[in-house]
């Protein structure tokens, strides 16, 4: 049984609104700003309750930082705390990227533009192979059958240029059944399959393929924030057209220098694409199935949620998932470092974040726009 709370959920929500927008460094730095506050500091959430909603985050597709905080926020105050919560840790950075989109599209086509982003977007690849690695180290370690998984998913991901979200989900499924066989039968997950022949009935309308595309984005990506990255590449850029690659590689570097979530850059893709309506579309889609499935097992989770074959699963779909975003890497890498100039863009950011480790990646997208202003106006490169 459940102690009464020592806050308000009003205060439970300021807190969150404040994280939403001051919180920077990925979904690492804002887990671990969630346990300096809430559990260490002001003692509102207890150590039990912070690991049960931690591990459930991790078990579940979806944003891990977004579900802490939904999951936090129903710890105490069950639905109307968890969608409460859940909102104000998003809507800071939701109306950043609206208004960053709203910018870009208006000034998107004068010189300063492209020099921010030419030195942003270079970093940015430097960023994600470095996440990438330190995912790869962390997730797979030696285990040979997480290795083949992973070099097998990346390799797909890099000759397709598109992320298989069913390549992940039977990773899982098979590692969990040579791992840890399950007592009852689990059959492949055909969950969307009704759903994706609906769609076809509304082919044409670009609000029904945005929360088509973003749900299976919130409902079958799992792993950190970057781990969405090349599921919207094969999808926004190769499948639907609705970006370019320059566009797809600014939008993730938008999420990099905004607080809050990278998995926030679904809604400046959605304003590139359809205005306001599409970002809230898209933001939407993304983040109501992980909603669900963080609100739907709760109840449930101190029985379950220890369970090896479920342990065995989501271990063989973070090593798919995680070679999906190596391959992903490779990618955008190819495509965008084009000249020695963005090569040494994206060396010094990797550098930087092995030898400089206090150096956060938000000063160092600063940093590169900076000095990509100063290339362009000044040296005239």
């Amino acid at each position: 049984m459940k102690t009464k709370p020592t806050y308000t959920l009003k205060e439970l929500i300021k807190y969150f609104l404040k994280l939403g927008s001051v919180g920077f460094g990925g979904p690492v730095a804002l887990v671990g700003a969630m346990h300096r506050d809430l559990v260490e500091n002001n003692k509102w959430i207890t150590e039990e309750d912070y690991k049960e909603g931690l591990t459930l985050s991790q078990l579940a597709p979806g944003p891990l930082a977004a579900q802490l905080s939904i999951y936090i926020g129903y710890i105490h105050y069950k639905i109307i705390g968890a969608t409460l919560v859940g909102l104000a840790f998003v809507l800071p950075s939701f109306l950043m990227v609206i208004t960053l989109g709203w910018l870009y599209q208006i000034y998107g086509g004068l010189p300063w533009m492209h020099a921010v982003f030419y030195g942003v977007s270079s970093s940015v690849i430097g960023i994600i192979a470095i996440s990438s690695y330190k995912l790869t180290t962390k997730s797979i370690g030696k285990n040979w059958l997480l290795i083949t998984i992973f070099l097998l998913v990346t390799t797909c991901t890099f000759y397709y240029e598109e992320e298989n979200m069913y390549l992940i989900i039977y990773s899982g499924l098979i590692y969990m059944f040579i791992k840890s066989p399950p007592v009852i039968k689990i059959e492949p997950p055909y969950i969307f399959m009704p759903i994706g022949f609906l769609k076809h009935m509304f082919l044409g309308n670009k609000y029904v393929e945005i929360a088509w595309f973003f749900s299976k984005a919130g409902a079958f990506v799992f792993g950190s924030g970057l781990a969405i990255v090349p599921f919207l590449y094969g999808g926004v850029v190769k499948e639907y057209h609705w970006l370019n690659e320059q566009q797809f590689i600014d939008a993730v570097a938008v999420a990099m220098i905004t607080p809050g979530h990278v998995v926030i850059t679904v809604a400046f893709i959605g304003y590139l694409t359809a205005g306001f309506y599409g970002a809230a579309i898209a933001a939407l889609a993304t983040f109501i199935p992980c909603y669900l499935f963080t609100i739907l097992p709760a109840p449930y989770f101190k029985k379950y949620g220890k369970n090896p074959s479920l342990k065995s699963f989501i271990d063989g779909v973070t090593a798919a998932a995680v070679g999906a975003i190596a391959g992903a890497v490779i990618i955008i890498a190819k495509k965008q470092l084009t000249d020695i100039t963005a090569v040494i863009f994206a060396l010094t950011t990797i550098l930087t974040l092995i030898f400089l480790k206090k150096i956060k990646e938000p000063y160092i997208i600063l940093t590169a726009a900076l000095i990509g202003i100063l290339l362009k106006y000044v040296l005239k490169m």
